[in-house]
């Protein structure tokens, strides 16, 4: 009863949403696990600052 395409585009859809959660969750893992834990004095503060504009906890 539904077309081709419109299943196919259903399929684009959910890959497309998936491929954005994903690398949501890379940039979030960059920025805190990187930015956060990072040894380099100005990289650290500026995930530090981040974080807090975000109003995630970070203390």
């Amino acid at each position: 009863m539904t077309p081709a395409s419109t299943t196919h585009s259903v399929d684009a859809s959910t890959q497309s949403r998936a491929l954005q959660l994903a690398l949501a969750g890379l940039l979030g893992l960059f920025i805190i696990g990187f930015m956060g834990f990072s040894h380099i004095e100005a990289v650290h503060n500026a995930g530090h600052d981040y974080r807090h504009s975000m109003a995630f906890p970070c203390h």
